[in-house]
């Protein structure tokens, strides 16, 4: 279902992006509606999609995993082994914070948080190398991150 957002919509889901927990009567007030249509307008961008979910952003050091690693993968043969089977696989490790289908040199792009350099060793050898189908990777670990966002509005 595709529907056109004006102006209000795209206060309504900026909102959402920088306080989804804020009640209906504060979201209402930050975009200028009474708090009925506001809530009106929520559930129409939940239900045509564009809003899918609500969730907690963690802090990854706080539990025990401060290193992010960006790893860039190879396939080493596409008939054998499908890239969106060996890329569901990668995503099914609890360490995995996203997985991409990409363009270019490698086939697939990884980001993983990881407790240090010897977990992400281990996370490669016995984790992600034992994936059949990857011929090759590439690792970089991120010394810091700018920005972290979910989405933006176009």
């Amino acid at each position: 279902m595709t529907i056109s957002l004006d102006e209000i919509d795209r206060r309504i889901l900026a909102e959402l992006m920088r306080d989804a927990r804020q009640p209906n009567t504060q979201l209402a007030n930050a975009v200028g509606l009474s708090p009925p249509p506001c809530w009106q307008r929520v559930r129409r961008l939940e239900k045509a999609g564009i809003v899918r979910g609500y969730s907690a952003r963690l802090d990854m050091a706080a539990l025990g995993s401060p290193e992010t690693a960006l790893i860039e993968v190879s396939l080493g043969d596409h008939k054998n082994y499908p890239l969106e089977a060996v890329c569901e696989s990668i995503a099914a490790i609890p360490e995995v914070l996203e997985v991409h289908i990409t363009t270019g040199e490698f086939d697939c792009f990884v980001k993983v948080a990881v407790a240090s350099n010897r977990d992400l060793e281990e996370f490669l050898r016995e984790k992600l190398y034992k994936i059949e189908g990857i011929r090759s990777s590439r690792s970089s670990l991120s010394l810091r991150c700018f920005k972290s966002e979910q989405s933006v509005l176009p």
